[in-house]
């Protein structure tokens, strides 16, 4: 079972960046859509961005539009979020994983979920 690799998460005051990495999905041939997710303490998880395979399309979580940008380079095989004007309000474990659907956000239809990041923004 493929799991992919979060890595990048850290301290950071408001106001400040952070680039998130995903890794390991290289070799798996079947997905459209690569997303990222985060899941806050007592929360549901909600889908932030997701990129489809090709790079061509985007799709953001609204209270993120404008502040973070996801990316993909398939010579690394790497999917980069970068966030930017971080809130407390965006503090969550931010997870990768992989869909056979087109640029989608909905979490049931995502499969080889990483363990995940942690991103906390407080000052």
């Amino acid at each position: 079972q493929l799991q992919l690799v979060e890595t990048g998460g850290g301290l950071v005051q408001p106001g400040g960046s952070l680039r998130l990495s995903c890794s390991g999905f290289g070799f798996d041939l079947d997905y459209n859509t690569v997303g990222w997710f985060r899941q806050a303490p007592g929360k549901e998880r909600e889908g932030v961005s997701s990129i489809t395979r090709n790079g061509a399309s985007t799709n953001h979580l609204g209270a993120v539009q404008g502040r973070f940008i996801i990316s993909k380079d398939n010579t690394k095989k790497m999917v980069y979020l970068q966030m930017n004007s971080l809130k407390p309000e965006d503090t969550a474990v931010y997870y990768c994983a992989l869909s056979r659907g087109w640029n989608t956000l909905r979490s049931s239809d995502f499969h080889s979920w990483g363990q995940g990041t942690q991103v906390t923004v407080s000052s």
